[in-house]
């Protein structure tokens, strides 16, 4: 599936990868998830997506995201949208499928095989216009929770489809009870996932 000759890009979906791994019941040791791809090819670069809330006293993605930025990822980000729904419920809408779909578009010329960390099937345009560009695209998800966390079309689209649980050995670590200082946590968008 990888030939070691390949110019490798990660493309994460930073909430559709978390939700991932939530449902499969493992948290991403990201250091060795950017390790276990320099072996698979020439990584020329992981992208992280992810929007910010902004205005919190505390962010718990906060230390990731800078850790991420200082560790060999570059982290793309965007402020996330407040609003309240018809039912009162205060929502968050953060989703960053154009951003990663820009950025990937803009490296056909230099990257061969493209892996993206979503299963969000809006992907499957993206998937498609790479391949025309005669690049291979591997999409990371799963199918082992209930529901799936990936879309169908978009599973059928990839060249190759990595189920997450598979890598779990590789790039995860067991969940970390951490004391956590509470912050009113938003909902996000079905769609942002």
């Amino acid at each position: 599936m990888f030939d070691a000759r390949e110019k490798i890009a990660l493309f994460i979906d930073g909430a559709n990868l978390y939700a991932t791994s939530k449902a499969l019941g493992f948290d991403i040791d990201y250091r060795k998830l950017l390790s276990s791809f320099q072996k698979r090819g020439y990584l020329l670069r992981a992208y992280y997506y992810t929007a910010l809330i902004e205005d919190q006293e505390y962010s718990s993605i906060r230390p990731l995201i800078d850790w991420l930025d200082y560790n060999g990822y570059k982290v793309v980000t965007k402020p996330a949208k407040e609003f309240t729904d018809s039912t009162g419920r205060r929502k968050i809408k953060g989703n960053m499928d154009i951003e990663l779909a820009i950025d990937a578009l803009e490296q056909a010329d230099v990257v061969d095989h493209y892996v993206i960390f979503s299963g969000d099937g809006d992907f499957r345009s993206l998937v498609e216009a790479l391949q025309r560009r005669g690049r291979k695209v591997t999409v990371i998800s799963t199918m082992a929770s209930q529901p799936p966390m990936i879309a169908d079309d978009l599973r059928r689209q990839a060249d190759h489809f990595i189920d997450l649980m598979t890598l779990r050995a590789e790039i995860g670590r067991e969940i970390v009870d951490r004391p956590v200082r509470r912050v009113e946590t938003p909902d996000f968008e079905e769609d942002d996932l």
